[in-house]
């Protein structure tokens, strides 16, 4: 996680969103820019979720907090996020303190295996299990199931691969973002995920594929970068030495760039998932 996301604040900036949500984006709209289409994200997943005022809601890699910071000022709920890169939590530390924050929204430096808080009652994970690996999904959604309490939603948003074998997504892609953009991260089918997802005791009553509106996202975050490509260089010569500045920027540009691809050919998935703790309370419908 380190490795990808303490590159460079400043870098991120220039080509996500104001509010640097680093996850596939909803065109609700056609028209829509790409930092509407992320503010429409945040909302569909609260949304989807049925935040009410007062509710603990925890988002297990909240990277620079633009979900806890969405649900706190727009849904009341009392939000924390957790995050394992020091330069996100450090940003999302002062981006709380900046709008005031501090009685409802908590972020800290910590591994969700290490979380020993009371169950919340909502729970959120974006863009997370795609780095967790299939070996490592049954301990996850175990740990997801630990800390949501009996009755309690969680919304689970992540890449997939697009076939079962998953043979579609091509193996120099993938041993290129192995290698050079996510060490660790392994995309396995909806289907696996939803099976360990069972097995850990959740049960799925809602699942949508967002997959087209990733491909968008990406062109529009690929579309930023290519267009500052000069600020960029200085960025991450700033950060190490000018050779591995050009190497780190030539392989963002062939991430984005062929992660849309794959997008757009149906390589690759994105899946939003609603999950429950069955409570067997059939009032709350849980």
């Amino acid at each position: 996680v380190q490795f990808h996301y303490d590159l460079s604040d400043d870098f991120y900036a220039l080509w996500l969103d104001p509010r640097r949500v680093y996850s596939c984006a909803y065109y609700r709209d056609a028209e829509m820019t790409l930092a509407q289409a992320q503010e429409a994200k945040l909302d569909h997943i609260c949304r989807k979720l049925d935040l009410r005022t007062g509710e603990r809601f925890l988002d297990i890699g909240c990277g620079w907090g633009g979900l806890i910071l969405w649900a706190a000022q727009h849904y009341g709920v009392k939000a924390k996020g957790i995050t394992l890169s020091r330069n996100q939590y450090n940003y999302v530390r002062q981006r709380i303190q900046d709008l005031g924050l501090e009685a409802q929204v908590q972020v800290e430096l910590c591994d969700y295996r290490q979380m020993a808080d009371q169950p919340y009652e909502k729970m959120a994970s974006v863009g997370m299990f795609e780095h967790v690996g299939l070996a490592n999904l049954p301990e996850y959604f175990h740990t997801v199931r630990r800390l949501l309490q009996p009755g309690g939603m969680a919304l689970i948003h992540g890449i997939t691969a697009g076939g079962t074998r998953n043979r579609q997504l091509g193996a120099g892609m993938g041993e290129f973002i192995g290698r050079y953009i996510f060490p660790g991260g392994e995309l396995v089918h909806v289907s696996a995920v939803l099976h360990d997802m069972a097995d850990a005791g959740l049960e799925m009553v809602d699942t949508e594929n967002l997959r087209p509106h990733y491909a968008r996202t990406l062109w529009a975050w690929s579309d930023a970068l290519e267009s500052q490509l000069s600020q960029a260089q200085q960025i991450l010569t700033a950060q190490t030495d000018a050779e591995r500045s050009d190497r780190a920027l030539r392989a963002y540009r062939l991430y984005l760039a062929g992660c849309a691809m794959g997008f757009e050919q149906g390589w690759m998935g994105l899946h939003q998932m609603l999950v429950i703790h069955p409570s067997g309370d059939w009032e709350q419908g849980a």
